[in-house]
């Protein structure tokens, strides 16, 4: 059985050059699987779900990024939308954000801005039977990224909860997801700073 390498240090601060080019080596696959834990995270949706709606979370992701792809959206808008609610399960409270910061690094800035900000814009659909201000999201009115969350919630998030809608399966997108993923982290031409694009126009 082969010896499991590992660092010298039990104190981060008495690292050697040696011990933090072996974490280095060791990191690169452990990042290059990213992109299949979080399939595997979004797969076990299909059983640890929350409660009361029509369809899981795992369908409701897949309704979503099923109809992104067919309203001819970009590979970034595809996996967004997929994976838009990923921190379910770990962040209930602040899973949009959790979401967007999975996805920052390797999509453009317009669709990290969307996904954190889509829990806030998607409760002007349900806001008002808690007491909540359903308009609350105007405070983001001038913001250039806007319309395009509000047509994200609009085209495929509030309407992707319809148990009789026939998604695309999983498998589906895990070529998509492993792209995105197998991205150089926070790649300016990637990121496309201070662009902003919009969802594609309905046929």
């Amino acid at each position: 059985m082969a010896e499991i390498e590992t660092v010298s240090f039990t104190q981060m601060k008495d690292g050697t050059k040696e011990d933090y080019e072996l974490l280095e080596r060791l990191e690169e696959p452990y990042r290059a699987g990213t992109a299949d834990r979080l399939l595997a995270e979004l797969a076990a949706q299909a059983d640890d779900t929350l409660a009361g709606y029509k369809i899981t979370r795992l369908e409701h992701g897949l309704q979503s990024a099923t109809r992104a792809r067919r309203d001819g959206a970009d590979t970034d808008w595809v996996v967004a939308a997929l994976l838009h609610d990923i921190g379910d399960r770990l962040a209930p409270q602040n899973h949009d954000r959790m979401a967007a910061e999975i996805l920052r690094p390797f999509v453009r800035e317009e669709v990290a801005w969307v996904v954190e900000h889509h829990g806030l814009f998607q409760s002007y659909y349900y806001g008002h039977h808690y007491g909540w201000d359903r308009d609350a999201r105007d405070r983001f009115r001038d913001h250039p990224c806007y319309a395009s969350c509000a047509d994200f919630c609009e085209r495929w998030d509030q309407s992707s909860f319809d148990p009789d809608y026939q998604s695309d399966p999983l498998d589906s997108f895990v070529g998509d997801v492993r792209a995105v993923f197998a991205r150089k982290a926070y790649d300016p031409a990637v990121i496309r700073a201070g662009e902003v694009t919009g969802l594609p126009a309905t046929i």
